[in-house]
């Protein structure tokens, strides 16, 4: 079967997308993975308005990528924090793959703005594609697309 023939609505990317392809999603994912997880601290680190963070909250959480955890500090009222879930947390790789893409292709001329590095060796870390067998892919064509159980063939 080619490509062309594969119905593009079964893609597991357009699936994903789904869920995480605005924006807003994508940032909040990246500072819950860095410990931001109160409402108003996410708010105001990445300056996005109460109504899009409160639905892209309601959306994460609804999609089971966070979930909310009730904390109260001294003399307050309950509130929730939004902590990741294994499901949010596999999204890491995703991450730090964009992460790579942009500092490689978006940084300014002094260098990226962030450094990722593994907390027990302190050297950088990077995202791989490569095949069960251990071999790195560089490249698109490295890599053949055939159909899996889910396929479905363009009508």
């Amino acid at each position: 079967m080619e490509w062309l023939e594969y119905d593009s609505a079964a893609c597991s990317i357009r699936r994903s997308l789904d869920v995480i392809g605005q924006k807003w999603t994508l940032l909040i994912l990246r500072d819950a993975c860095n410990g931001v997880r109160r409402f108003d601290q996410l708010r105001d680190h990445l300056g996005v308005s109460d109504p899009v963070l409160a639905e892209r909250l309601r959306t994460l959480v609804a999609a089971g990528l966070l979930e909310p955890a009730s904390y109260s500090e001294p003399g307050r009222r309950a509130r929730k924090e939004y902590r990741l879930t294994d499901k949010g947390r596999d999204l890491y790789p995703v991450l730090i793959a964009l992460l790579q893409w942009g500092d490689k292709h978006c940084s300014e001329p002094d260098g990226p703005p962030v450094r990722v590095t593994h907390r027990d060796c302190g050297e950088p870390v990077e995202a791989k594609v490569m095949c069960a067998a251990g071999h790195e892919l560089t490249a698109p064509s490295e890599g053949q697309t055939a159909p899996g159980p889910g396929a479905e063939v363009r009508a």
